[in-house]
């Protein structure tokens, strides 16, 4: 057995992507837990490169400043599934799959201390940083995957304080037309992405999400010229929607004659327990009614952020441990209810 096999159904130890080249049915939504998380270094420093667009490729994780030979460790109980080296991209690296429904993976390193098949726990060495492969400067390439697709690993963890946004991540399949999609969201800040397929423009992408072409542009660092690539992954709206309002307009139209007889799925998956499939919406409600968080970008301010979220800036403060007058660092993950 290998954890997690009521999602994937099976075990591979070839492809970070297990399912490259095949279908793969993604249940409607899948709740994660995150609660044993351990950063995957002993200190956090800094964030060298983000999760998005670079350079015409997309980097489908985050780079953590290491020094080579720096301990790595594993960010969940889980099972090696990857030991492999490839020269013009990840170097040295490591595929593990948690109990979970998670993927992880930790690139760029110089020297493995697992082996493919090894068992590990949470904050175990795993090997140590490098600067092998296509990197300039030593570092943690961090990915964090599910079922084949990358997922912004600053959306589950909160990497300036070393913890998780909630205990509890859920990866949601929008569905269009009563049909599943290409299309994801992730539960903490309900943002929408798309997955580019063969004949999508910006213009088309916005019109189907009730966007600008110029919001997309913002959103994932893309000028109205660039080419898009088949499988990119796009950023549709700004994470402050509820969920309901981050579908798409087609979903939203579809929905009254849909409800009724549409059948949902929710895959709960624990960090104690292979993942399972079920129907489970009373789970669903109680994930909704977690906390909401705001992550910080040029131009907030407190008041601003109060005023979008309908609270006061007493209440952030309070909530945050802040005062009114606390610089608000980029990238800072503020509660917001």
């Amino acid at each position: 057995m290998f954890p997690a096999d009521e999602l994937y159904g099976e075990w591979t130890n070839e492809w970070v992507n297990p399912f490259r080249g095949k279908k793969v049915d993604l249940p409607d939504s899948c709740i994660i837990d995150c609660s044993t998380f351990v950063l995957p270094m002993d200190s956090m420093t800094r964030v060298t490169s983000k999760y998005g667009p670079r350079r015409r490729r997309m980097h489908k994780g985050i780079d953590l400043k290491v020094q080579i030979g720096d301990t790595i460790r594993a960010a969940f109980d889980g099972k090696v599934r990857i030991k492999n080296f490839e020269r013009r991209g990840y170097g040295y690296y490591l595929v593990i799959r948690h109990p979970n429904g998670l993927e992880t993976v930790y690139g760029h390193l110089s020297k493995f201390l697992v082996g493919v098949n090894d068992i590990v726990r949470a904050g175990d060495p795993i090997a140590l940083g490098g600067n092998t492969g296509r990197s300039t400067g030593s570092h943690l390439h961090f990915e964090t995957r599910f079922l084949g697709q990358a997922i912004n690993p600053a959306d589950i963890i909160d990497f300036e304080n070393s913890i998780p946004h909630q205990d509890q991540y859920v990866f949601r399949n929008v569905k269009i037309n009563g049909r599943k999609s290409n299309i994801y969201t992730s539960s903490n800040s309900q943002m929408v992405y798309h997955r580019v397929k063969s004949g999508d423009t910006l213009g088309k992408i916005a019109r189907i999400y009730g966007t600008t072409v110029n919001e997309l542009c913002r959103l994932n660092g893309l000028k109205s010229t660039s080419m898009l690539r088949i499988g990119q992954s796009i950023r549709c709206s700004a994470g402050v929607e509820t969920a309901a309002k981050a579908t798409p307009k087609a979903q939203t139209q579809k929905k009254s004659t849909a409800s009724g007889s549409s059948k949902k799925i929710t895959v709960q998956a624990s960090s104690s327990a292979t993942a399972s499939l079920g129907e489970n919406t009373n789970t669903m409600n109680d994930v909704e009614a977690t906390p909401v968080y705001h992550r910080i970008k040029s131009g907030d301010t407190l008041g601003a952020i109060a005023k979008r979220y309908g609270t006061s800036v007493s209440k952030l403060c309070e909530l945050n441990g802040i005062t009114k007058t606390t610089v608000l660092r980029l990238g800072r993950s503020l509660r917001c209810s």
